[in-house]
């Protein structure tokens, strides 16, 4: 049995100023003010649409990120209905395949550390788990059958793409205090990560959570 820690990445997404430009080319088909656009302008545009609460013109813009993390958190991350999925399908992946390692992977949840009773626990769980699994499987159970027993831990892969709107509802849920721990461990970095290639249209959320995401706070 693997153990990792959970990870995102951005696949796709343009640099800052090439969605900016974008965004207010098609914010100023609005108001037919398409003479006003010159070299400097999309910033101070998009800043105003976001203030004044336009954001369905942001929805010009998206972003597609890669996602490693347990199966109990897209169970909450596909609920975000206005975007698309791909995940890693436990119906098709066969864990006792050499690819596999001919084991089972699972995330570290990040709320309890490696020398912890509650660790232990978990970890012997996973293992009976993993135990269980590869026993159907030997006994002739297919990929699909066998999956019954693997738990909310298991590792998965999903790749998410959706509107820059959208991504800031995601993160307006998904990192605030309230969320599930495993769930803000990766979205407070993703956040991060938009923000660092689109600063203006990610400014507010990320001040606001700020603090969590240099504390990293979501360990509890």
């Amino acid at each position: 049995m693997k153990v990792v820690s959970p990870s995102v990445e951005i696949i796709v997404m343009d640099d800052g100023p090439t969605i900016l430009k974008r965004i207010e080319s098609a914010g100023r088909t609005c108001y037919k003010s398409e003479n006003k656009i010159t070299d400097a302008s999309a910033p101070a545009f998009v800043s105003k649409i976001l203030r004044t609460g336009h954001h369905s013109v942001i929805e010009h813009a998206s972003c597609t990120a890669r996602i490693i993390c347990d199966r109990g958190v897209t169970h909450e991350i596909v609920r975000h209905r206005l975007a698309s999925y791909s995940q890693e399908s436990t119906r098709y992946a066969n864990y006792s395949d050499a690819k596999f390692g001919k084991e089972i992977t699972v995330i570290r949840p990040c709320f309890w550390s490696d020398d912890s009773p509650a660790y232990a626990i978990w970890y012997e769980s996973m293992l009976q788990a993993e135990r269980a699994y590869l026993a159907l499987i030997n006994q002739g159970a297919s990929a699909q059958q066998a999956r019954s027993v693997l738990p909310n831990s298991l590792k998965t892969e999903i790749v998410i793409t959706c509107n820059l709107r959208e991504w800031r509802h995601i993160f307006e849920l998904r990192c605030d205090s309230s969320a599930h721990p495993q769930m803000r461990e990766i979205m407070l970095p993703l956040l991060a990560d938009m923000h660092a290639r689109a600063a203006e249209l990610f400014a507010d959320l990320y001040d606001k959570f700020k603090d969590d995401i240099t504390s990293q706070s979501w360990k509890r």
